[in-house]
C-alpha cells in the first residue's frame, strides 16, 4: 500500500511539474529536504519564487488532494522555503504558496487543478 502511495504521489509531482510548465513556471528544484520538512516543487514564475505542495489522489478517493494541506503541514513548508532562501545567502525575494491538486484515474489523463496563493506568507516572505 505505501509503495502504491508513493508511486501514485511520483507521479503526481511529475504531472503537476509538466503542468506548470506549460504555464510558463520555470522549475528550480524538485523535492527540497531539509530538518523542518520537504518541498515539491520551488519554481519561479517571472520574479516570484513559488513554493509548491502537491497533493495526489487516485480517482476513487472522494476528497480534494488541497484539504490535506492541513495548518501544521503549511508550517512545515514555511520553515523549509524559509531554510531555502537562506541556503541562498537569504536573499529578499518575492514568494508566494501554491498547491496543485491532482486526481489520478486508472486510465486517462490526471485532473490538475492549480491553487495560486492558497495561503499567505509571513511577514518574511513577500
Amino acid at each position: 500500500m505505501a509503495l502504491f502511495r508513493r508511486d501514485i504521489g511520483r507521479r503526481g509531482e511529475q504531472a503537476a511539474a509538466v503542468f506548470l510548465r506549460r504555464r510558463g513556471l520555470r522549475i528550480v528544484e524538485k523535492n527540497y529536504h531539509c530538518g523542518f520538512g520537504e518541498i515539491d516543487l520551488i519554481c519561479a514564475d517571472g520574479k516570484t519564487i513559488v513554493f509548491v505542495e502537491v497533493k495526489t489522489l487516485s480517482a476513487n478517493v472522494h476528497a480534494d488532494p488541497e484539504e490535506h494541506v492541513t495548518p501544521s503541514k503549511r508550517m512545515r513548508i514555511e520553515r523549509a522555503a524559509r531554510m531555502w532562501l537562506q541556503s541562498l545567502g537569504n536573499p529578499r525575494l518575492l514568494c508566494r504558496f501554491d498547491v496543485v491538486s491532482v486526481v489520478m484515474p486508472k486510465v486517462g489523463e490526471p485532473t490538475i487543478r492549480h491553487i495560486i496563493d492558497a495561503f499567505p506568507p509571513s511577514r518574511w516572505c513577500r
